[in-house]
C-alpha cells in the first residue's frame, strides 16, 4: 500500500507531536494522562491538519490498547454493533471517532450505556464547536480539549522533519522552498505534506523550487501569520474598517481574510462588530450575521463568500453605538472598585414589598433597583447615531422623569 507522506510520518509518541503544547506540553493534561496510564474520553477539535487524529493514535500507540476506527458518516449502526460485542469480548475498547458531531440519535442511543459503563473510551474528533454541535448527552461523558492552530513555524518543524525522514530519497531543497510550502498550507500540516510529497514527485531530479510548487499550487501566499501579529493586524484592520464605515476597505479585508480560507476568525470577529459597533443603532445586525454564519456553514467555500458579502457591505454601511458595552463596563468598574451594595429588600425573594409592574398603567410603576449607594448612576448613556437608539433614548428619559 501506498501510503500519503503524512500517514508515514504519524506520531507514534504524544511527545512527537507538533504544537499542541498547551495539551502534550511537558507536564500538560494528555502527557500526565499517558504517563499515568489512564485514559478518559475525550472530544478534539479544532481546524482541519492541526492534529487530531496525531494525537489520538498517538495516545492509543503509547499506551498499546486495543483500538478501532470510526467515522460518524461512514460507518453503519452494524458497524457500531460489531464495534460493542468486540468491546465485550475484550472487556474494553478505545473507539477513534471521526466527525463525531455528526454522528446520529440511533448511533448515540447505542453508543450511550457502553460509554457511561465505560466499556467504551471515545476519543471523537471534529472541525465543529462540541458545545454547538454534539449532543449533550455525548458531550457530558467527555473531555473536551480543543486544538489551537499552528503557526508557520510549526509546518517548517514538520516539513524539516519529513525532508530529514529518508522517505524523500535524494530530495534537495531550499529554505525559501520550506518558507512557501508552510505559507502555503496556512496552519494545515498535512497540506504541507501533501504540497512537499507531490513537488517532489513531479520532479525528474528531486529539486523542489519555488517555481516548481508554483506550478502545482496556484494559490496565492502572503502574509498571514495566524499566530503571529500579520494574523492580528489583518483582523484588526477588517474590523476597524468596518466601525469606520469604509466599505470598499472592509470588502477588501474580507478578501484577504477568505484567500486564507480563515471562516472562524471571520465569523467570530463579525460577530464581536455587530455587538460592539453597531450595537443598539441597529440590534437586527446581530441575528443577521448569525445568519449569515449559518449559510456560509451550510454551502462551504468559495460559495460561502457570497453571504458574507452581503454582511459586511451592511456591517460597513450600518449606524454605529457602542453605548451597550460601555454601559456595562461602567457597572462592572463600579464593582471592582468595591461600590457593590446590598440589593433593596423589596426586589429580593419572594418579598411582599415588590411591585409588579404588569399590574400597572403601561407595565410600568416607580421604584427602587439599584442599591441605596448606587441608586442615582447612571450606566447607560444613548447615542443619537439611529432612529432606534433615538427612539431608546426617548424612552429612558421619559422613565426617569
Amino acid at each position: 500500500m501506498n501510503e500519503p507522506l503524512a500517514i508515514k510520518l504519524r506520531p507514534t509518541k504524544v511527545s512527537d507531536i507538533i504544537g499542541q503544547t498547551h495539551l502534550v506540553g511537558k507536564n500538560k493534561i494528555i502527557t500526565n494522562m499517558v504517563n499515568n496510564k489512564r485514559l478518559f474520553s475525550m472530544i478534539l477539535y479544532g481546524r482541519p491538519g492541526i492534529g487530531k487524529t496525531s494525537i489520538a493514535l498517538a495516545i492509543i500507540s503509547e499506551l498499546g490498547l486495543r483500538h478501532r476506527s470510526l467515522n460518524a458518516v461512514i460507518n453503519n449502526k452494524k458497524d457500531f454493533d460489531i464495534v460493542i460485542e468486540e468491546a465485550k469480548m475484550y472487556e474494553g475498547i478505545v473507539v477513534i471517532m471521526d466527525e463525531i458531531h455528526r454522528m446520529n440519535k440511533d448511533k448515540q442511543d447505542l453508543l450511550l450505556p457502553y460509554l457511561e459503563s465505560g466499556l467504551i473510551t471515545l476519543i471523537g474528533m471534529t472541525t465543529a464547536n462540541p458545545y454547538h454541535k454534539i449532543n449533550p448527552a455525548i458531550r457530558s461523558r467527555c473531555q473536551i480539549f480543543e486544538l489551537k492552530e499552528l503557526t508557520e513555524t510549526d509546518i517548517i518543524i514538520g516539513l524539516n522533519r519529513a525532508i530529514n525522514s529518508g522517505y524523500l530519497k535524494d530530495i534537495a531543497i531550499d529554505e525559501d522552498s520550506i518558507k512557501y510550502i508552510a505559507a502555503l498550507a496556512a496552519g494545515d500540516l498535512r497540506s504541507a505534506y501533501n504540497t512537499l510529497e507531490l513537488v517532489y514527485y513531479s520532479t525528474n531530479d528531486y529539486v523542489v523550487t519555488v517555481d516548481k510548487i508554483k506550478n502545482i499550487s496556484n494559490k496565492p501566499v502572503f502574509f498571514h501569520d495566524k499566530d503571529a501579529d500579520g494574523h492580528y493586524d489583518l483582523l484588526s484592520a477588517f474590523q476597524k474598517s468596518i466601525r469606520g464605515s469604509d466599505v470598499n476597505a472592509s470588502i477588501y479585508y474580507l478578501a484577504k481574510l477568505l484567500e486564507a480560507e480563515d471562516l472562524d476568525s471571520i465569523y467570530r470577529r463579525m460577530t464581536v462588530i455587530a455587538y460592539e459597533d453597531i450595537g443598539l443603532a441597529n440590534p437586527s445586525m446581530g441575528p443577521k450575521v448569525e445568519a449569515a454564519i449559518n449559510a456560509c456553514e451550510r454551502i462551504g467555500l468559495p460559495e460561502a463568500r457570497i453571504p458574507l458579502s452581503v454582511v459586511v457591505i451592511e456591517l460597513a454601511l450600518s449606524p454605529k453605538s457602542n453605548s451597550a458595552y460601555l454601559a456595562l463596563d461602567n457597572a462592572t468598574n463600579d464593582i471592582r472598585l468595591g461600590k457593590s451594595a446590598s440589593i433593596p429588600k423589596h426586589i429580593k425573594n419572594h418579598s411582599s414589598d415588590y411591585l409588579y409592574p404588569h399590574n400597572y398603567k403601561f407595565g410600568y410603576v416607580k421604584q427602587q433597583y439599584l442599591p441605596d449607594d448606587l441608586k442615582d448612576r447612571e450606566y447607560y448613556q444613548p447615542k443619537a447615531t439611529s432612529k432606534y437608539e433615538q427612539n431608546l433614548k426617548i424612552i429612558y428619559e421619559n422613565l426617569k422623569k
